[in-house]
């Protein structure tokens, strides 16, 4: 299942998660962004259940991204324990958010 996370969600959904949690900076006029959707998408059923995985929209909230750098999209952050374990930016094939998300297992 995918997940989306906003600002007012972000503390108790990604930061408090017991699991690692893959975070999907995404915007809606970015034709990466859709390109990657998919992929988002079937890692999400994927990983369902060892991974949380979800967006967040960058123009809905901004302040998130600006909280976590995010200069370009997509940027894709896992967390783990309440902590940035890694950020991939751009559109990347599937297996490098597969190996990201292992890592943080």
């Amino acid at each position: 299942m995918e997940y989306k996370f906003t600002k007012e969600s972000f503390q108790e959904e990604v930061l408090n998660s017991k699991q690692p949690v893959l975070v999907d900076m995404f915007a809606t006029w970015c034709g990466p962004c859709k390109m990657m959707g998919p992929v988002v998408e079937e890692l999400a059923e994927e990983y369902d259940g060892q991974v949380k995985v979800g967006k967040v929209d960058i123009d809905a909230d901004s302040e998130l991204a600006a909280q976590y750098g995010v200069m370009s999209v997509p940027t894709f952050l896992v967390f783990k324990d309440g902590q940035v374990a890694d950020k991939i930016i751009g559109a990347v094939p599937k297996e490098i958010l597969k190996e990201a998300m292992d890592k943080a297992k």
